[in-house]
């Protein structure tokens, strides 16, 4: 469900504050009865970081919501939304993110990066306030699970690793023959891609 938003909630998003703002507003707006239910919105942002929209994804009960991919991200593309920023409510008041508000992030943050969406932060909110995963680490930390990484991007991203870290053992070799016949640091540094500190470092014997 679409939540209609003022000209201006349709504010550029600098911070977490900025999003809560809104969102706890959104919240006080629903009945008693409904504020003690588990919602699950999306916020679609364009390039600039300006609100394109607030999605009401689901509702579900006093501690549990369901969010599918599907859902999460079919209006952000619609709607071309460039990122998006995820938020939930805890009718409890307890902002601690359970494994399964982990979990879900995790997934959405994967499949955020294969159809080009990027996920900027997931907010768990109450009436009063809230907790942001990229405020606490958190989103960077889900950020390098592998759990949900599809394996043939696993073996590609470890392909890439492998020819990366190939590629520099061999542009080594390069600037130590270069140290070696006397070509100066700056010159190594300038013809191999590598920084001065790094041709500084390196030990060999001259001819």
């Amino acid at each position: 469900m679409d939540v209609k938003l003022t000209e201006e909630e349709k504010i550029k998003v600098l911070n977490s504050d900025d999003i809560y703002g809104i969102m706890q507003k959104i919240l006080l707006r629903e009945s008693k009865i409904d504020q003690n239910r588990e919602h699950f919105w999306v916020i679609g942002l364009e390039n600039n970081h300006r609100i394109l929209f607030i999605e009401l994804i689901s509702l579900g009960t006093v501690n549990k919501t369901l969010a599918e991919p599907m859902e999460v991200f079919s209006f952000a593309l619609q709607k071309r939304a460039v990122k998006i920023i995820l938020c939930h409510n805890h009718p409890s008041g307890e902002l601690r993110p359970s494994e399964g508000d982990k979990d879900i992030t995790d997934k959405l943050i994967q499949v955020g990066i294969i159809v080009n969406t990027e996920v900027l932060d997931h907010l768990i909110i109450s009436t009063k306030s809230y907790l942001s995963f990229a405020d606490t680490g958190l989103l960077s930390e889900l950020k390098k699970s592998t759990k949900y990484i599809p394996q043939y991007v696993l073996e590609e991203r470890l392909k890439k690793q492998a020819t990366e870290i190939a590629n520099k053992k061999k542009t080594v070799e390069i600037a130590k023959e270069f140290k070696r016949n006397g070509v100066d640091n700056e010159t190594i540094a300038l013809s191999t891609g590598l920084s001065i500190e790094e041709v500084e470092k390196l030990r060999v014997r001259k001819r």
